[in-house]
């Protein structure tokens, strides 16, 4: 199962406030440091908030910053919410599958997109930054727009 990008997106947003200490960054600060265009990230950030997963504010001294409700997030939860509970495979539609009827296929991927979340369920954002993943975040936040990791190091 591949995740769509606004789920991906989504996460590390997630991850990259998880780790602000004192700094609300804004939307735009964040995009550039995930090399994402800022109207996709907006887009996610509006969807975020509107879950309550992130507070964002306007203006001097806004910025976004993560709730409380944001950090104990089920991460199968934010996932579910962005990817859909659509099945894996489309088996009616424009073009049925003449096998829909008498297939297998279609609940064992079920079942398996099933065990997916369900892994991804007990999951909160707070473990998924932890060490060592934080101290990582936090050198990608403050790195100056622009600047690339140094190959040799």
């Amino acid at each position: 199962m591949r995740l769509l990008r606004s789920t991906d997106l989504a996460l590390r947003i997630l991850m990259r406030l998880a780790v602000s200490t004192d700094d609300t960054p804004a939307t735009r600060k964040v995009a550039a440091d995930m090399d994402v265009p800022y109207t996709h990230a907006a887009k996610v950030v509006a969807e975020l908030q509107h879950l309550g997963l992130v507070d964002a504010r306007r203006g001097r001294g806004g910025g976004l910053a993560l709730t409380e409700r944001g950090r104990t997030a089920s991460v199968g939860a934010v996932v579910r919410t962005f990817e859909g509970d659509d099945e894996v495979v489309e088996c009616e539609g424009a073009t049925p599958c003449p096998l829909r009827s008498d297939c297998r296929l279609r609940g064992a991927l079920r079942r398996a997109q099933q065990a997916f979340y369900e892994t991804l369920d007990p999951i909160t954002l707070d473990q998924i930054v932890a060490d060592p993943t934080g101290p990582v975040l936090l050198g990608i936040s403050l790195r100056p727009p622009g600047a690339v990791e140094d190959p040799v190091s």
